[in-house]
């Protein structure tokens, strides 16, 4: 398969790092084990859940492409569809930071070995429902119709959201397996980060709506 590279390649590793960063219920779940049960298992379970999520995005990247490769309704309809969806992903990260945050410190299952953790992000990543209408939504604003061979500009975006992720996910487990008594002690520290990244989500989503018109 050509790698075909979409003229909008920085805008997206920029606006992925952005929704990356976001500490998600993933990042949460991830500072919660590195708090738990330290820095290796954290990275682990990152490591399940992006090779889970990185599975998802092929899949939707050979499904997606051709109907968006023929059909150019369908390909602005999900520009959209993913501003609209980041909107939403914004205001749900402000108005769930405080549960998210109390959900982090109620962990207390038995330390899992490094072979079960991979295994149980991986199940995670791979089962998660809102990842395939992550990534049908996000992905295809960047791609470009005019090169053709979208769906190997699909899988090339989805690949760069991985490594993007997986380095990203794993520094908040370092951090937080480093800073484990600092980050369990005070929520309202998550609660912010939270807050702060759903507003940049909900910016980023009128800006993806606002360029679909242009």
């Amino acid at each position: 398969m050509r790698i075909i590279i979409p003229s909008h390649i920085w805008e997206y590793v920029i606006a992925t790092t952005l929704i990356i960063l976001v500490p998600g219920p993933s990042v949460l779940f991830t500072i919660a084990r590195a708090i738990a049960w330290g820095r290796m298992i954290a990275v682990a379970t990152v490591l399940g859940n992006g090779l889970g999520v990185y599975l998802i995005s092929i899949a939707v990247a050979l499904g997606l492409g051709p109907i968006l490769q023929h059909s150019a309704l369908a390909y602005h309809g999900v520009q959209w569809f993913g501003g609209a969806y980041l909107i939403y992903l914004g205001y749900g990260a402000i108005k769930e930071s405080a549960a998210h945050a109390e959900d982090m410190r109620s962990v207390s299952e038995s330390r899992p070995s490094i072979p079960k953790t991979i295994r149980q992000g991986f199940i995670v990543g791979v089962l998660n429902p809102k990842t395939v209408v992550f990534f049908a939504a996000i992905l295809p604003q960047f791609t470009d119709r005019e090169k053709g061979h979208l769906s190997a500009q699909l899988i090339l975006l989805g690949t760069i959201f991985a490594v993007i992720a997986f380095i990203s996910d794993s520094l908040w487990g370092i951090l937080a397996g480093t800073f484990r008594e600092w980050l369990s002690t005070d929520v309202k520290r998550l609660i912010r980060m939270r807050v702060t990244g759903g507003v940049i989500m909900i910016l980023l989503g009128i800006f993806t709506i606002l360029n679909s018109f242009r």
